[in-house]
């Protein structure tokens, strides 16, 4: 009885012990697993904390902008997680109003025509603007729109004009895409030896004229217009449809500039009553920081980003946005010393 009684308390011990020590051992690693989480995190938070990149990033932009600003603002902000970036889209013209007319905070300005940024905030909101991207005007469509399977490069100006059909373009006084859907109506007169079709155009279906040529892709979708007057970067993005425009026609190729510079449209100045002569050139996007940026660093690393070719670059062309990168830039000498390897020196 004496030695089952010590065998008992002999297994009673092991097991206690065995116990013991496997408690020993998860508590072990339990307690390297936690050092080892601590760690990261406060490698994370040291990181964060070491990144200078931080705030608000305000960009107003084009928008024909939209999707590629969105997919590298994304990009950026992977690489500055602490940063918080608000992106605002308009008609670029209206974009330069909210920081002319309103003083709304803005530190980068994205502009579908440079020349609303040099014409409307150079040199009191900005002292440069730098050229990035190209484009070209086309009609933009859907399967289900009247006439689409009759629709070609000779015709699609009568097409336009049929009663039974509609068609959108962007308020030319807002958006660069406005005043170069008039600029085409006038290059396509001349080029199809049409008199009087610019004037025609202009007076059917303007109840369908919306701020930005953005605004008109609901329209479109939504069946109450057939045609749109639209950048092919944007129908390209939105898997549209769309019928490619005679060079003489689309805005798009610099080598016929003195053909475009032979029509031009009148737009709203700055101050009421005020006017301006908008003439027609080969299509070029702006970007600059304004002068008054809230967050002038990450403004500038953010257009350093946007304007390198293995960054915002790349994105751009993989969403339908040819780069032109480096082209002349207007205010060469005040553009900051990082940027500048992105554009032609003055008289290259």
């Amino acid at each position: 009885m004496r030695i089952e009684k010590s065998f008992k308390s002999l297994l009673a011990f092991i097991k206690q012990t065995i116990m013991s020590r496997q408690i020993l051992v998860i508590s072990f690693f339990l307690s390297v697993f936690l050092i080892s989480c601590q760690g990261r995190a406060d490698k994370n938070k040291e990181a964060g904390s070491n990144d200078s990149i931080s705030g608000e990033l305000i960009i107003f932009h084009a928008g024909s902008m939209t999707v590629p600003v969105k997919v590298i603002a994304d990009s950026f902000q992977k690489l500055h997680p602490t940063l918080r970036i608000y992106s605002e889209a308009a008609g670029s013209r209206e974009c330069a109003r909210k920081i002319s007319d309103l003083k709304k905070p803005c530190d980068i300005m994205i502009s579908a025509d440079y020349l609303v940024i040099d014409n409307m905030l150079i040199p009191d909101y900005t002292d440069w603007s730098i050229k990035f991207a190209s484009n070209e005007m086309v009609i933009a469509y859907l399967p289900e729109s009247r006439r689409s399977s009759e629709i070609n490069q000779n015709n699609w100006f009568e097409i336009l004009m049929k009663k039974e059909v509609a068609y959108g373009r962007a308020d030319p006084n807002s958006d660069p895409c406005g005043y170069r859907s008039l600029l085409c109506m006038q290059l396509a007169e001349k080029f199809y030896q049409k008199p009087g079709l610019e004037k025609r155009m202009k007076e059917k279906d303007n109840n369908y004229i919306r701020p930005k040529e953005m605004d008109l892709l609901a329209l479109l979708d939504s069946h109450v217009i057939d045609y749109v007057f639209i950048y092919k970067s944007v129908a390209c993005q939105h898997k549209l449809q769309w019928l490619e425009l005679p060079n003489e026609v689309n805005l798009k190729n610099a080598a016929i500039s003195e053909l475009y510079l032979s029509v031009s449209v009148q737009l709203s100045g700055k101050k009421p009553g005020e006017f301006v002569e908008q003439k027609g050139e080969a299509m070029l996007y702006g970007i600059t920081m304004i002068k008054t940026a809230p967050n002038a660093k990450a403004a500038l690393a953010f257009a350093e980003f946007f304007l390198s070719a293995d960054a915002g670059q790349k994105l751009l062309e993989e969403n339908c946005q040819p780069s032109v990168i480096p082209e002349q830039a207007t205010g060469y000498v005040m553009i900051p010393e990082s940027l500048k390897k992105y554009c032609l020196e003055p008289g290259e």
